[in-house]
């Protein structure tokens, strides 16, 4: 399973990875927008949106390209651990 996340803080980059890989995903992080998301985001099963740290563009663009996709979207106003684990594993039990 492949997550990607929008936002977040960048010293929680590395917490983020290996609590996505408990879960057994591969994650992309992209706490700054550097160049477009679109082409970035490719085609995950889950985009995780941290909607207090991510910017209102990168939220936008995002979610445009989540919604053209029909990728589910978990957001999230706070970029804890514990949101996001919880969001990790609501997603896994409604996926089996």
């Amino acid at each position: 399973m492949s997550v990607v996340i929008i936002g977040g803080n960048e010293c929680m980059v590395c917490q983020y990875q290996k609590i996505c890989k408990e879960y057994g995903c591969k994650a992309k992080i992209f706490v700054k927008e550097k160049g477009g998301i679109k082409k970035k985001l490719g085609n995950p099963d889950l985009l995780v949106l941290f909607t207090g740290t991510a910017s209102h563009k990168m939220v936008i663009s995002a979610s445009q390209e989540a919604k053209r996709n029909q990728i589910p979207i978990a957001r999230i106003s706070t970029s804890s651990a514990t949101a996001l684990q919880n969001a990790l594993c609501e997603f896994c039990a409604k996926t089996g």
